[in-house]
């Protein structure tokens, strides 16, 4: 019976890396930092990276823009969060000013109006407004456009 030879560091580099975005997208710096905590030399991580780059698995730039609009999609997060969140997980600057200029600032604003419509009542008082206004800010939406979402919220509570 013959016997396989053990697996080069580039062979378990690139079986790890499959098994991880097997369930999940990931960014090239999650995929390094994936790799090293796995023990992995840097030029098989860089080899990993470069031959996962060539096949599109590994594309900073879809990953940017898939991750904002699910985020301000199914999340209802402003650009602020939606910004925090793309360079804590290592993606470049240009690419994350690439994937947030897809939405402007009235599409921002009716999601914001939108997330108030359906988590809080109409804001009758300064106590709900801060409510109001506290919520947005947590989701990422810059003070000012927050301010605003919170204001409409109000007129449109009373035209009701």
């Amino acid at each position: 019976m013959i016997e396989e030879p053990p697996p080069t560091e580039g062979q378990r580099a690139l079986k790890l890396a499959y098994r991880t975005l097997s369930t999940r997208d990931r960014t090239v710096a999650e995929m390094r930092a994936f790799l090293e905590r796995k023990r992995i030399g840097p030029e098989a991580i860089d080899h990993c990276v470069a031959e996962l780059t060539a096949a599109r698995l590994l594309d900073d730039e879809r990953f940017a823009r898939l991750f904002a609009e699910d985020k301000r999609g199914i999340e209802r997060w402003g650009s602020q969060r939606i910004e925090r969140d793309l360079r804590r997980r290592g993606v470049p600057d240009h690419l994350i000013g690439a994937a947030l200029a897809a939405t402007d600032r009235d599409d921002e604003l009716a999601t914001a109006m939108g997330l108030l419509s359906d988590k809080l009542p109409p804001c009758e008082s300064d106590r709900d407004r801060d409510r109001a206004w506290r919520l947005l800010v947590r989701k990422g939406y810059e003070p000012e456009l927050a301010y605003e979402a919170v204001r409409e919220h109000g007129r449109q509570a009373e035209r009701a």
